[in-house]
């Protein structure tokens, strides 16, 4: 299997929830300049985030990380 660079909408679906970054990064347990890297696609977070930031954006983790030749 080839693997592609990991991309996200996690700032698409904070930005529904009417979330700042701040208050989406105290929810998940991490800095804000950690929700901007990954919002950037700058920083690949560890499953453990990844599970918190479906969990509080309530999308499943597919619909919030894919890689980067994936068509959605």
């Amino acid at each position: 299997m080839k693997k592609g660079k990991v991309n996200n909408n996690v700032r698409y679906y904070r930005r529904l929830l009417d979330l700042t970054q701040e208050e989406f990064a105290e929810k998940i347990g991490v800095h804000r300049q950690t929700v901007i890297a990954i919002e950037k696609q700058k920083y690949e977070p560890s499953i453990g985030v990844v599970l918190m930031i479906s969990s509080v954006l309530k999308e499943p983790i597919e619909k919030l990380f894919f890689f980067d030749d994936e068509v959605n």
